[in-house]
């Protein structure tokens, strides 16, 4: 991703205004931070000193973090300060969770000072991906560790392919960088023999409108900085939805 590549206010609107009903409605990624959370399991020897939560979100994971481990230093950060109003609701007073609010590619944090970094679903909406790496990497201790998962290009494909389908030339949605792009960055920021793995998930749907509300519920906008402006209309929306339709992959239900 370029520098100009996402719209860091939008981002910022989008993902605060979505707070309050994230935890609920982020069916998806509340599951694909469970997994990433179980791969926690290989650091069960160590015993991080400093955790740092990018894009915590709610903060589920940070919580899950400081209940493995009691005496770290977890830290929930996140660039929509409402998120980080919702922390106190998934962690426990008597295992409080340090929260602060800042930019994956600008962290506010001295050099090697962080044991763990972990980072669920965040990285995509970074708008320079090499700069937050190096971010990363900066902060991480010699021995420290980097946990994070991301959405690649693939993500709701079939809903880009409706809105083409039906007439769009520019899908209003955000666009992620692929696989190879995230290993390249990874190998340039200093990290050595990093370890990728592509998960497929297929979620399903009654009808494209309860997609694109769920979309709308946590803040997933399109975030491009160049993304059009304006209604779409609704004939644009109609045209969509009946590409969407033609392309159900079972009967009754609309795939993700």
């Amino acid at each position: 991703m370029t520098p100009s590549a996402f719209d860091r206010r939008r981002l910022q609107f989008s993902f605060g205004r979505a707070a309050p009903a994230y935890a609920q409605a982020a069916v998806l990624q509340r599951e694909v931070e469970t997994r990433l959370l179980e791969q926690l399991d290989y650091l069960e020897d160590r015993q991080p000193a400093r955790i740092l939560d990018v894009g915590s979100g709610p903060g589920r994971a940070s919580g899950a973090m400081k209940k493995r481990w009691p005496r770290a230093d977890v830290i929930a950060m996140d660039l929509a300060l409402p998120m980080l109003h919702e922390v106190p609701k998934h962690t426990r007073f008597w295992r409080p969770v340090r929260r602060v609010c800042a930019d994956a590619a600008q962290l506010p944090f001295a050099d090697a000072s962080v044991d763990l970094v972990f980072s669920s679903l965040c990285l995509q909406w970074v708008a320079h991906l090499p700069r937050a790496l190096d971010e990363f990497r900066r902060v991480l201790r010699a021995d420290g560790m980097l946990v994070f998962s991301t959405f690649g290009p693939d993500t709701l494909v079939e809903l880009r392919e409706a809105y083409l389908a039906g007439g769009e030339q520019d899908p209003p949605l955000s666009s992620f960088a692929a696989i190879q792009q995230v290993g390249d960055a990874l190998m340039a920021a200093g990290f050595r023999n990093p370890v990728l793995d592509r998960d497929h998930y297929t979620l399903t749907y009654p009808d494209v409108r309860s997609l694109q509300q769920e979309l709308r519920l946590i803040g997933a906008g399109d975030a491009r900085a160049k993304r059009p402006r304006g209604l779409g209309g609704k004939q644009r929306q109609a045209r969509m939805r009946e590409a969407y339709e033609a392309m159900r992959c079972e009967i009754g239900r609309a795939h993700v």
